[in-house]
């Protein structure tokens, strides 16, 4: 049985494009206005930027009861309601004057935001197979990344110049725009034979298995721990840049610009080269560019103190590896299943999400004038992150010695 509409292809993936980013957008787009939200609020900074982890972990904890839900009942209403859900709670933000009020709300905001990614990824593959499906996963991917490029710099813009509440009705906007567009135009893609009841018991027995294979849970630690080094510059850098280096929210925000530029370039990297060169040349190539942007932070730090163009070059090359990593450990993990791939998808998001909501929650006690101790956390993920890849990517020459000792016996 087909989808209950056929869709039209243009449309469907225009569709798609246009939602993903509100999964990343409303983490990205208010970093400028942490500064400010500390004076306005008067609170702490590690409140402040708590809201970061508040986010994340609503996200991490709704993509896998999303995802089934999803599959039970449909991709078009489950995504209108976290729609809903995620305007409601931009509005509520806007409004409010209570650091714990807008924890709260930014926690209902990451679980509406989920939706944005998991159900996304799922529609494309409801209605994509094999390279059509690689390469819109590619285009979804590099959409998801402008994101961190563009919304620093339209927040920037919005505290410099409206206030920092304006960011959060945007994103209300946003979403509410998103919806429209979902109601009218997105059919439901998932066909009524392929809905999957909600048991239980089959959910954990595919968990349970995932859980079991070493390399789909190495490859997921990868992801978890380039996402959020890659988060934790966009936590500490307003600090830095505005506090620290006197620099206004609007010029922070073409900052950030760059360094998101950086980012995406890595990810578009990966999505050019990942069928040219072998993953663990592209695995090791991204490593050493973001031990080249850890060097400069480290080294920056413990001599010369805050310089902006030092905290730049260091965060743009700390990014351009980011970008890279996180497509390729995640591209990696999912293709080693064949079934289930939604649920497969949610889970390495989900633990990705909480391990970043982990590292923000511990990083916003950090100090924040100077970049040094962001350098020592970023030389502990280079650390973890080489040994897992060395773990998980193994060397041509390795795979052929085990394939033809598996051929001869």
């Amino acid at each position: 049985m087909v989808a209950t509409t056929a869709p039209n292809r243009r449309l469907l993936v225009a569709i798609l494009l246009g939602v993903i980013p509100l999964s990343q957008f409303p983490i990205d787009v208010y970093s400028p206005a942490i500064p400010t939200m500390v004076r306005e609020l008067g609170t702490t900074s590690t409140l402040v930027q708590n809201s970061v982890s508040a986010y994340v972990l609503g996200m991490a904890i709704g993509l896998l009861p999303v995802g089934v839900i999803a599959d039970a009942r449909g991709r078009k209403p489950t995504l209108l309601v976290c729609l809903a859900l995620l305007v409601v709670a931009s509005i509520g933000i806007a409004f409010t004057n209570d650091i714990a009020v807008l924890l709260a709300l930014r926690f209902a905001q990451g679980l509406g935001g989920c939706a944005c990614m998991v159900v996304v990824y799922a529609i494309a593959a409801d209605t994509s197979r094999g390279p059509q499906l690689t390469s819109l996963s590619g285009w979804l991917g590099a959409s998801w990344g402008l994101a961190p490029v563009i919304a620093p710099a339209i927040g920037g813009i919005l505290v410099q110049f409206v206030s920092w509440r304006g960011i959060f009705v945007l994103v209300a906007v946003l979403g509410v725009v998103a919806g429209l567009v979902v109601w009218r135009l997105l059919p439901e893609t998932l066909a009524p034979a392929a809905a999957t009841p909600v048991r239980p018991r089959v959910i954990a027995g595919v968990l349970a298995s995932a859980f079991r294979r070493k390399l789909f849970v190495g490859l997921t630690l990868v992801f978890a721990v380039f996402a959020s080094a890659q988060l934790l510059f966009g936590v500490v850098a307003p600090l830095l840049y505005e506090t620290g280096l006197g620099v206004p929210p609007a010029a922070y925000g073409l900052i950030a610009l760059l360094v998101g530029a950086a980012n995406l370039g890595g990810e578009l990297a990966t999505g050019a080269l990942a069928t040219r060169i072998s993953s663990r040349t592209l695995g090791f190539s991204a490593l050493a560019a973001f031990a080249a942007g850890t060097a400069v932070l480290l080294v920056s730090g413990l001599t010369v103190g805050p310089d902006l163009v030092l905290i730049t070059l260091g965060g743009m090359f700390v990014m351009l590896g980011c970008g890279a990593l996180c497509p390729l450990a995640y591209g990696l993990a999912l293709g080693l299943f064949d079934r289930n791939l939604g649920l497969i998808g949610g889970l390495t998001s989900a633990v990705c999400y909480l391990f970043v909501a982990i590292t923000m929650g511990a990083a916003a006690s950090l100090p924040d004038d100077t970049q040094t101790p962001i350098g020592f956390v970023y030389v502990g993920c280079l650390v973890v992150g080489a040994a897992l890849l060395a773990l998980c990517l193994q060397p041509a020459k390795t795979k052929r010695s085990i394939a033809a000792s598996s051929h001869s016996s």
